[in-house]
């Protein structure tokens, strides 16, 4: 059954086919959509630029249509996949790529990702790129996650939806500009590559998606004296979009900042307390949280 199926995991008819024979349907709950265009696929692999000695991490295996293409290009693909019901059609379709292609049933948003990259290294295989369609209902904590880890990483080319992408690469003063824009722009440079129709899916999702490549850097962009401090910040900031400086920050830390105190920081900073922290840039939020540091109960 695998041969034939395999390099055409993203027929419609094929994948139809499938997930009658495994007794299978999409999950609504997963964020299931499977992809049925072998274009975007072969978008995604081109934009890893990857070697056949290199090895790579997929989020979201499905039914193996990115992971098949990878598999062709990298010499080891360790794929994560939550959804336990598609590992007899997964088991099946990769039987005879055992070597090369690990599958790990687990769900991301729990696994130690940061344990399994540095014990692969450790045994001198370096898993620095990461591929995947990742599930709407999840990829803001998963991006996140990926940020955390931008020291382990090199580049990862995800699929996300189009809203997301655009907040990722937004600008200070940007409506899409909030904390996952920070996040992402401290930690990495974010390339558009590709935008992405619902009909390339199925089933299709109601919104657009977008292909881009997060290209980590060794170190962040400006240096967190606090990262609990940092989040704190931005949370002060981003819940209460409409509030000058002044007042998102004494809502936020009002009980543990005076009122005094907290303003003679903004001047000293030289902002001025009636501009919105949406407007911001880098330097300006890590002079913040180094500050807020100082003074805070």
């Amino acid at each position: 059954m695998h041969s034939y199926y395999l390099n055409k995991l993203t027929s419609p008819s094929n994948i139809f086919s499938l997930l009658s024979q495994y007794h299978l349907s999409p999950k609504k709950k997963l964020g299931q959509n499977f992809l049925i265009d072998q274009n975007i696929v072969k978008i995604i692999v081109h934009a890893l630029n990857l070697n056949s000695q290199e090895s790579v991490f997929e989020i979201g295996t499905g039914l193996g249509a990115l992971t098949e293409s990878l598999s062709n290009s990298a010499k080891y693909v360790f794929t994560i996949e939550k959804d336990q019901q598609l590992k007899p059609v997964l088991e099946d379709l990769f039987r005879d790529k055992k070597r090369q292609i690990s599958i790990l049933y687990n769900d991301i948003l729990n696994f130690d990702l940061k344990k399994f990259l540095t014990e692969k290294k450790e045994k001198g295989i370096v898993v620095n790129k990461i591929a995947g369609n990742l599930p709407y209902n999840i990829s803001l904590p998963l991006l996140r996650k990926l940020m955390d880890l931008h020291y382990l990483l090199e580049i990862a080319v995800v699929m996300v939806q189009k809203e997301v992408a655009e907040r990722m690469m937004a600008k200070p003063g940007n409506k899409n500009y909030g904390f996952l824009s920070v996040i992402s722009q401290n930690y990495s440079h974010i390339d558009k590559i590709h935008l992405v129709k619902p009909n390339v899916f199925y089933p299709k999702p109601e919104v657009d998606s977008m292909i881009v490549r997060i290209n980590f850097y060794d170190k962040p962009v400006v240096f967190i004296e606090d990262k609990n401090i940092f989040l704190e910040l931005l949370s002060a900031i981003f819940q209460n979009r409409r509030k000058n400086i002044n007042n998102s920050l004494k809502t936020y830390f009002g009980e543990r900042i005076e009122q005094k105190e907290l303003e003679k920081m903004l001047y000293c900073l030289g902002i001025d307390k009636n501009e919105r922290g949406e407007n911001f840039d880098l330097p300006t939020y890590a002079s913040l949280t180094k500050e807020i540091k100082n003074i805070i109960k």
